[in-house]
């Protein structure tokens, strides 16, 4: 049953058509994503379903008592009001009884002796009782605190922009709602928050729809995925991977359509240049149809964005940390850090926000002195630095000029040359945008045009600052290709566990109070890695030194050299040795199990229910299979560790 639908939406800004006609369902259960590349008006199709703007045709039709929740990419705030204030700015009967119950608190505080407020109180609780409201308080504290706001009372003015994003995500997520729309949700906070924001909406029950370039978030939260394409809309069933999948299929089909069309319009011209008689009526319906297929050419599909540039010349000397600290008031951001940067290093930097992972981007830049210790660039460094706001950007400029002032002209890898304008075109900007000013542009598409601008200085070493936020995933992966193709330096400050995993080998993860553990692997190793360190750290006795492991904080710790050893085992108990004789069945069995729910998924076209039957099983198997791989590998060092000792 629907709970909002969608019927014939158009929607244009000027010349520029961004939904013809469009349709949609929402159901309740759904969890839809959608992608598209930045300027095709996904953040404008949310606002519409939110009800916040008005498609120029079409009807939508909401259901008796849905409630539609929003979270804006850029929320707008009482800058006077606190915290709280926010969270209880909702409109359902429990927020508003919420934040009564707050304000009479507050007035009684000042006023203890005040009867009248006393009595208030004591009926407010009695409501807030009945109506589990206590609930709804907790919950809203807990988020909070869980995106990293512990100071309900600060007000807003106080806070910096990604702050902002978590308070607006926080109201959004405690309200109650049927429909749930989120642009842009992990934007602006970090890693860990990310993960638990994902178990966080598996278990919302309401449906869901959102914007997101986090392509481990598509997978693992969404169950369909739209795609907004030249002002059309195309459904697929399934997360991220089978939407891949999928849309591989319908390019391969539109394809061969294609080649049909040609192959008939060909058959037809030849047949009216051969010159048969030309008023006869069944000579009139062949030029009909060759005039209905010359108009029924496709849209051309979006050039690949081209950017394998000529990379300059480095050094032996590039970047080089010697023992640097930075504090800022009684803060250490970094503590004691040395790095030399070598030829193709690829350096992921991770942590929370606030932890200072920016700060120590803007001390290899230089535009930061630190507190202790020194920076130093090569003289053949030629950097190019990506921050995560357009602050260079002058929006009164046209498009081409601002690309201009950092070339009219580069050098790509085969020596060739290309100009600011054919540029331009290959990061998908039409010359029909080129002479327009940028504060005509999408957020997203003005992202884009800063990172060419960027990328047009035909940089060595690139510094990249959560290169991912408001960026479609389209660019991401042509940016991640090219990354890998790039001969110089990368270090990218992202918390996008996708692009971390594709693009970086090394990381250093922030772990509070400046220090900063060095990691050699992408982030999904880092991550697994860290927690067996838990592990191991959790089983170990207190003060006993940490055996083999492969992130080592960049200070050497002081440890006993005396201590003991820790025992091996000498061999598997009775139990263990039964485990690892059946254990290769078993991974067989689910290896199977697996493969078999994913034909089945693949099989379905309409059943959403079953989908998600399917889809929950296959994830429950897949997570059995990879706990049984784990525990294979342990055994299997056990029985090795046990007959090399004998």
């Amino acid at each position: 049953m629907n709970i909002l639908s969608l019927e014939s939406i158009s929607k244009s800004y000027g010349m520029k058509t961004l939904l013809d006609h469009i349709s949609l369902g929402i159901s309740q259960g759904d969890r839809i994503g959608i992608i598209g590349v930045n300027g095709t008006g996904k953040s404008t199709f949310l606002k519409i379903v939110a009800g916040l703007v008005p498609p120029d045709s079409g009807t939508i039709t909401v259901g008796n008592h849905v409630r539609i929740e929003y979270l804006a990419q850029n929320p707008l705030f009482d800058e006077e009001g606190t915290v709280l204030d926010q969270i209880f700015a909702g409109t359902s009967p429990v927020i508003q009884l919420m934040k009564e119950y707050e304000n009479t608190l507050e007035r009684l505080q000042v006023q203890p002796n005040n009867d009248a407020l006393q009595k208030r109180l004591a009926a407010l609780t009695q409501q807030m009782d009945t109506t589990d409201a206590w609930d709804v308080e907790t919950n809203a504290k807990a988020v909070l605190t869980r995106l990293g706001i512990t100071n309900f009372s600060t007000p807003v003015r106080q806070l910096s922009g990604g702050q902002r994003k978590r308070v607006a995500m926080a109201r959004a997520l405690i309200n109650p709602a049927d429909l749930l729309i989120l642009d842009e949700p992990t934007n602006h906070i970090d890693n860990e928050t990310v993960d638990w924001l994902e178990g966080y909406l598996s278990r919302f029950k309401g449906a869901l729809l959102l914007i997101t370039h986090d392509r481990y978030f598509l997978d693992r939260v969404v169950n369909r995925i739209i795609e907004l394409d030249r002002g059309n809309l195309y459904e697929y069933d399934g997360n991220y991977s089978y939407f891949l999948e999928k849309k591989a299929m319908r390019e391969e089909q539109e394809a061969a359509s294609e080649d049909k069309r040609q192959n008939l319009l060909r058959r037809e011209l030849a047949w009216l240049k051969r010159g048969a008689k030309a008023r006869t009526t069944k000579q009139k319906a062949r030029i009909d149809r060759v005039h209905t297929l010359q108009e029924n050419k496709p849209h051309a599909a979006p050039d690949n964005l081209e950017i394998a540039l000529k990379t300059q010349r480095l050094g032996k000397k590039i970047i080089e940390l010697d023992h640097v600290s930075m504090k800022v008031g009684d803060r250490t951001l970094v503590d004691d850090l040395s790095y030399i940067a070598v030829p193709e290093d690829r350096v992921g930097i991770v942590g929370p926000n606030g932890s200072g992972k920016s700060t120590l981007l803007k001390l290899m830049k230089g535009e930061l002195t630190p507190t202790a210790g020194s920076v130093t660039l090569g003289s053949t460094v030629r950097l190019g630095y990506y921050g995560q706001e357009n602050t260079e950007m002058d929006e009164s400029m046209r498009v081409i000029d601002y690309i201009k002032e950092a070339g009219e002209v580069i050098h790509l890898a085969d020596g060739k040359t290309i100009t600011a304008g054919q540029m331009l075109e290959r990061f998908l900007f039409p010359p029909a945008i080129h002479w327009t000013t940028i504060n005509r542009l999408s957020g997203g598409e003005k992202r884009r045009l800063y990172l060419l601008r960027v990328l047009m200085g035909e940089p060595n070493v690139l510094l990249l600052d959560e290169p991912t936020n408001d960026l479609d995933i389209q660019t991401l992966s042509v940016l991640e290709d090219y990354l890998e193709q790039f001969s110089g330096v990368v270090i990218v400050v992202s918390h996008d566990r996708y692009f971390l995993d594709r693009t970086v080998d090394r990381l250093f993860a922030f772990e509070g109070n400046g220090v900063i553990l060095e990691y050699t692997g992408n982030y999904s190793e880092y991550v697994e890695k860290k927690m067996q360190q838990e592990n191991e750290h959790t089983a170990r006795p207190s003060g006993e030194k940490k055996q083999g492991t492969a992130l080592e904080s960049n200070k050497k710790d002081d440890v006993n050299k005396n201590e003991p050893n820790k025992k091996v085992k000498n061999k598997l108990s009775y139990h263990e040795q039964r485990e690892f004789d059946g254990i290769e069945e078993k991974i067989k069995s689910l290896e199977d199990e697996s493969a078999r729910l994913e034909q089945e998924i693949a099989a379905i076209t309409s059943d959403y229910v079953k989908l998600q039957e399917l889809t929950a099983e296959k994830e429950r198997i897949d997570e059995e299979l990879d706990k049984t791989m784990d525990r294979w590998a342990e055994l299997s060092l056990m029985v090795e560790d046990f007959n090399q000792n004998q």
